[in-house]
């Protein structure tokens, strides 16, 4: 698991703007959905074309959160990065000019549908009725590349938890984006992995500062199931 370490100065900034020291600390699981960000077998799985090795160590810290967010009647949205040849808005400069052509071909047949490293890791907890979307972007929030927004927002969902890998990538591409977009966003701290605890404390810093609400996974569990309880003795 990532080190997580944020220095005083920054969480001091981060009290400053904000006014107080947490942004939610309750949560309408109805209008609430955990964002699980490309845990695929391209990314998790050991020899993987994009191994991150701390993405295994955090499959439980995000099993528990799914669990706990489906119980208390939220929702559990699965992206997985897609490489789409057909798609109408081509990201022709990022194969074009930041991949070399060997690195461009291996992330072309590891992320296309139907190969086996584009797939869901077999560890996770993944449910019928949650959602899965391919994203062709680092971002799961940009129009025309990835549905999750408007099938998000038809559901009502104001508030995202993220987790997930590469956190300094497409966790944070994604957080940043949703914050952007009219979302509330919990970044989990032990439930996003990257390739350094560097990398990932970097992220860190400007979550903390501006886009989002830090949080344990232990946090964020017990969040939801608090509010989980209240929903059940209200009916």
């Amino acid at each position: 698991m990532h080190k997580v370490e944020i220095p005083q100065f920054i969480r001091d900034r981060a009290l400053l703007s904000h006014g107080r020291e947490t942004l939610f600390e309750t949560l309408d699981m109805s209008k609430t959905a955990h964002v699980i960000v490309d845990l695929q077998n391209g990314f998790v799985a050991e020899g993987a074309p994009i191994e991150v090795p701390v993405a295994r160590e955090i499959i439980p810290n995000v099993n528990a959160i799914s669990a706990a967010v489906r119980e208390a009647g939220g929702i559990n949205a699965f992206l997985r990065y897609t490489h789409d040849p057909e798609e109408r808005l081509s990201w022709d400069v990022f194969f074009r000019n930041y991949l070399s052509p060997e690195r461009f071909e291996d992330q072309k047949a590891a992320f296309t549908r139907g190969a086996e490293m584009h797939a869901l890791y077999p560890e996770l907890d993944v449910a019928e009725e949650d959602l899965i979307f391919d994203k062709t972007r680092f971002s799961g929030m940009i129009p025309g590349t990835c549905e999750m927004d408007a099938a998000l927002k038809a559901r009502g969902i104001e508030t995202m938890i993220i987790t997930g890998t590469l956190t300094n990538c497409c966790c944070e591409s994604t957080a940043r984006d949703a914050m952007q977009m009219g979302y509330n966003v919990i970044f989990v701290t032990d439930g996003n992995a990257t390739l350094s605890d560097l990398e990932h404390n970097a992220t860190l810093l400007s979550m903390n500062a501006i886009f989002a609400d830090l949080k344990t996974a232990e946090e964020v569990v017990a969040i939801a199931r608090a509010a989980g309880s209240v929903a059940t003795a209200a009916e």
